[in-house]
């Protein structure tokens, strides 16, 4: 098992990576010899532009990350993903202003690159982990994918006040090479980590797949019913289904009421994030500091630091709580909650000032109550910060790729990161143009919009806790996916091995009825079948089965029942 938590210790370093470089550019606006060295400002059209130049290069990723995914393999599309965003990286930390000293061109290829080469890593990294955890932890451990996101914001922070002191422009090309580290991790560390099972099974590699199920779920033991079920799983669902190879169509991922269903729970979880209210604490949270007094430039990254700190504890509290309290409870509970801070939030903005200090010797000239209406606004803005992180950061990533089937996953995955960044261009965009226009009403938008989010997730978002991949196909196949998920079965172990007592509403019906997804497994002992997978299996030759005697069989599928989707 640690072998196994080295690889996704690879796998996790695509979000740390993100993490880093969301944080990145912030901290570099802020540094005096950046302005100087590309003369430019705080605020302004270049300066916007610059920050959506990262935001383009990575919604054309979206494009080509699912379809390089599924063609090349995970670990595959995370190496190239790395290469990418290294490339990005040395470009924009060796970018030079030209003769005139204001030519940004480089600068904004390397931004480019690196938006894209972040899409890429973004798409792999987190179906890499959902397929190769093992089902006992899968929940807990793709909810601290997204974790270390804040591993990489707080990095690139501190990294960030500490280089903000260096008189010259190290200050700002520092951060920016540090982000080829943990990018050249992933490039060597893929090297060294296995396919998933899953790629594996669907791509004619069964062999290997068993033999990482084996390894890495069944404990070395090749007869472990896990590994069993797994592999029973895979070919019902994978192999007799088929995988997407068409890498230049997407219609599978929205052709069937299943897929729709699946694609509004994915488009919702990726434009609620967004959406929340967070994007407005980035944009405000500087105004309100300046405004309780805090006008120092490397003390207002302190509170950042500190602010990050505190979300990637709640951020890990809320991954292990998730397979407890459930997906759509800590949706339902965090977004009601969102509305709670949001009504305070907006009744003390009502009376504060809602533009930066610009001259700090107005510092001590700032009203006390626009110092105190600041602090306790701070203080809430604080409070909502790790709301979102207890319940929403764990399942940004653990959420859709749970609730997307196998063969649209990559290019699910993609489409999800095009809608994430289709939702964050408001937050760099809209926020400051409608802050303009209305000013503090502007918090009501949230308000009205977290109510509007409860009601889309009561109505439309499944539960998907303690169920496995395949399961959750079957819950958005059913006529009412949202009940179908909510309702409970009970699986017991018995000396003659898996027994299914079916839903615990329907128990007077059928206990005692074995499940189909169960049925060549109810007499596998608990230690495993008298015999063994077979060490070379060929799915395309009839007929192609193994006997654990004196019985059952294990039947893989004839070449007569698989189905390959064309080319």
């Amino acid at each position: 098992m640690l072998k196994l938590y080295f690889f996704l210790g690879i796998a996790f370093l695509n979000s740390v990576t993100n993490g880093f470089d969301a944080s990145l550019m912030g901290g570099i606006n802020n540094m005096q010899h950046y302005h100087s060295y590309f003369k430019l400002s705080k605020t302004g059209s270049e300066t916007g532009l610059i920050f959506s130049v990262f935001v383009i290069g990575n919604i054309c990723g979206s494009f080509f990350c699912g379809p390089l995914s599924d063609l090349w393999g995970r670990r595959w599309g995370m190496f190239h993903g790395a290469v990418i965003l290294i490339a990005g990286a040395c470009i924009q930390g060796f970018a030079h202003s030209g003769p005139n000293g204001n030519d940004r061109s480089m600068f904004m290829v390397g931004r480019f690159l690196t938006g894209f080469g972040i899409a890429t890593c973004q798409t792999a990294g987190p179906s890499y982990v959902v397929e190769m955890s093992h089902p006992a932890w899968r929940g807990v451990l793709t909810g601290l994918y997204n974790c270390q996101y804040f591993v990489g914001g707080i990095t690139a922070t501190w990294t960030m006040w500490r280089t903000s002191m260096i008189p010259s422009d190290i200050s700002w090309r520092l951060p920016s090479w540090l982000q080829c580290v943990p990018a050249g991790l992933i490039m060597v560390g893929v090297i060294f980590i296995p396919e998933t099972p899953r790629w594996l099974f669907c791509n004619d590699q069964q062999e290997e797949a068993i033999r990482v199920l084996t390894k890495y779920h069944g404990g070395g033991n090749r007869r472990s019913p896990i590994v069993i079920l797994t592999l029973r799983e895979m070919i019902d669902r994978i192999l007799i289904e088929g995988s997407d190879k068409r890498w230049w169509d997407y219609s599978e991922c929205f052709n069937t009421r299943a897929a729709l269903h699946r694609l509004m729970v994915v488009g919702g979880i990726g434009f609620f994030g967004q959406w929340a209210g967070n994007g407005a604490v980035t944009y405000f949270m500087p105004i309100l500091l300046e405004h309780a007094g805090i006008l120092d430039a490397t003390t207002q990254l302190q509170y950042n630091g500190i602010l990050q700190v505190l979300q990637f504890i709640t951020a890990v509290c809320g991954a292990f709580a998730v397979d407890k309290i459930g997906r759509r409870p800590a949706l339902l509970i965090g977004t009601s909650m969102f509305i709670i801070w949001w009504v305070i939030i907006t009744s003390l903005m009502n009376f504060l000032p809602l533009e930066h200090v610009e001259d700090a010797t107005l510092g001590s000239r700032i009203e006390t109550k626009a110092i105190h209406g600041s602090k306790a606004a701070i203080s809430m803005i604080f409070l909502f910060a790790m709301t979102f992180s207890f319940t929403y950061t764990p399942l940004q990533t653990l959420y859709p790729v749970e609730c997307l089937s196998y063969e649209t996953r990559a290019k699910g995955m993609g489409i999800y990161n095009l809608i994430v960044n289709i939702a964050s261009l408001y937050n760099t965009y809209g926020i400051p143009v409608v802050v303009d226009k209305i000013g503090w009403k502007m918090y009501w938008i949230y308000v009205v919009w977290n109510i509007f989010q409860v009601g889309y997730i009561w109505k439309f978002f499944v539960e998907t806790k303690g169920r496995t991949l395949e399961e959750i196909n079957e819950i958005f196949e059913a006529a009412n996916p949202v009940k179908k998920s909510l309702q409970k079965h009970i699986v017991e172990e018995t000396d003659l091995g898996l027994l299914y007592h079916g839903l615990i509403n329907e128990l007077n019906d059928m206990e005692g009825v074995i499940s189909p997804v169960y049925a060549d497994l109810h007499l596998i002992p608990p230690g495993g079948p008298p015999g063994d997978i077979p060490d070379k299996i060929d799915l395309h030759k009839a007929p192609s089965s193994f006997t654990c005697p004196p019985e059952p069989t294990f039947a893989f599928p004839t070449s007569n029942s698989f189905r390959s989707r064309p080319q």
